[in-house]
């Protein structure tokens, strides 16, 4: 049977007043532990998701303890104080709902779907192990062993998977999201009791964490809610300074093969560093998703497809792809799987020249208003689904955008310009700030 969090007492949590929002149905709150509420409003059926964000993930690990973000993920649902091992998910299913959790560079999350007459127990259970963990040393061997074979089914097992691998470390030669989210093979081997202790109770903390509620709820009751089960929880004094190293300044392109036999298609995949979006200044990012679309967006009408796929057909397929959700530099990806007869060298020198013409006569009007009219149906799309605003909020406040950043972004895309978007083209397609990746099957004879 599940109990009420045995949570030490704490003093009193008075509220902030509600942020300012460009958005009725969307709530702001500050607990004065630090814990930053957001409420979405939707009453169309009688369900909730409760989500609760931590601002940690594969980047802010200790240097030689890659993948303990994951690992401590897993973890979480194991016992607390109050909890029996599984018993969290048990009662989430229990009560009609399902719930899981996710990591990434920048962020750890876990989230609910229940009835929302459901969300007091949602919380209760959440706090508990936001403060109450019980780690054994059995279920750290036991979990230790779920991700080896985690990581040997989704990477070790997947070429594909092993070469972005390498690439992203050939890309960030400083910058920590060079090392893989599910973490190195011999790292994850060697995570033990300490290493997750110690990540535990320095960054799960309620200033650390954003709590997003979306669904059939009043801003008002989440409140009171969240006083009720996070208030008492007390702040991190001792939460570090989110500060990572960067990158140097990229003097030389950088090359590298891949050879795996396992691989049936051979392609090419070229990323540059590009900004993210940042509080007040999404801009740049904005451009630059546009010129994403533009290049690569469609199979059928981009840039990219309709030269190297239809005009020249010497490609199977040609892409890009961008996304400026990131708490620090992003990469902007081309992409070309040559058709059989035609060698990766090749293929890269068409698409260069595709390139080349691109940035100098700049996108269309028709190209804008294409792309314009697809990223407007797209954002309106997302306000069907509950669940992907809360993600939305969640992975952005996480990633130091604000709650009026995530809503001007809409009216910022449709504000962008032809001149905008080719003037990102033109600052992100230097050949020295590149990494090129060949992804082969094998490699040729050396001849004498």
């Amino acid at each position: 049977m599940l109990r009420r969090p045995a949570i030490a007492a704490a003093a009193s949590f008075a509220l902030a007043a509600p942020a300012a929002a460009q958005d009725d149905a969307v709530t702001s709150y500050t607990l004065d532990n630090g814990l930053e509420i957001v409420v979405i409003e939707d009453h169309r059926a009688p369900v909730v998701t409760h989500m609760l964000w931590y601002r940690v993930g594969s980047a802010d690990e200790p240097v030689g303890a890659s993948g303990v973000a994951h690992f401590l993920e897993h973890l979480l649902f194991k016992a607390t104080d109050d909890l029996e091992a599984g018993e969290f998910s048990a009662t989430v299913a229990a009560n009609g709902g399902s719930d899981n959790a996710f990591t990434s560079t920048d962020y750890t999350a876990y989230f609910q779907r229940v009835a929302a007459d459901r969300l007091g127990l949602m919380m209760e259970m959440e706090a508990d192990r936001m403060n109450d963990l019980a780690l054994t040393d059995e279920d750290i061997e036991t979990e230790r062993q779920v991700i080896v074979e985690e990581r040997n089914q989704r990477v070790e097992s997947n070429p594909g998977a092993l070469a972005r691998e390498q690439m992203a470390a050939a890309q960030y030669i400083n910058h920590p999201y060079g090392r893989p989210v599910i973490g190195w093979m011999h790292e994850i081997e060697g995570l033990g009791r300490e290493e997750v202790r110690d990540f535990y109770e320095t960054f799960y903390s309620p200033n650390d964490a954003v709590l997003v509620v979306a669904g059939d709820v009043m801003p008002e009751e989440v409140l009171a809610l969240a006083e009720e089960h996070y208030g008492p929880i007390p702040a991190e004094p001792d939460l570090p300074e989110r500060v990572r190293p960067q990158e140097p300044p990229q003097r030389a392109e950088r090359r590298l093969t891949y050879a795996d036999p396992r691989v049936s298609q051979p392609y090419l995949v070229r990323s540059y560093l590009a900004p993210e979006r940042d509080p007040g200044a999404q801009e740049e990012a904005a451009a630059l998703t546009y010129l994403a679309e533009i290049l690569g967006g469609s199979s059928f009408t981009s840039v990219l497809a309709e030269a190297l796929v239809f005009e020249q057909d010497i490609a199977l397929y040609a892409g890009a792809g961008y996304d400026g959700k990131s708490l620090d530099d992003t990469t902007f990806n081309l992409s070309v799987a040559p058709k059989p007869g035609t060698d990766l060298a090749a293929a890269e020198e068409a698409m260069d020249a595709v390139i080349a013409e691109f940035v100098e006569a700049g996108p269309t009007e028709e190209q804008m208003q294409r792309v314009r009219a697809r990223l407007n149906a797209s954002e309106i799309y997302a306000r069907d689904s509950v669940e992907g605003l809360a993600r939305r909020y969640g992975a952005a406040l996480t990633q130091s955008l604000t709650v009026e950043d995530v809503q001007a972004w809409p009216d910022i895309l449709r504000a962008v310009t032809a001149e905008e978007v080719q003037a990102a083209a033109r600052a992100l397609f230097d050949p020295d700030q590149s990494v090129t990746l060949n992804v082969i099957p094998e490699r040729e004879e050396e001849t004498e």
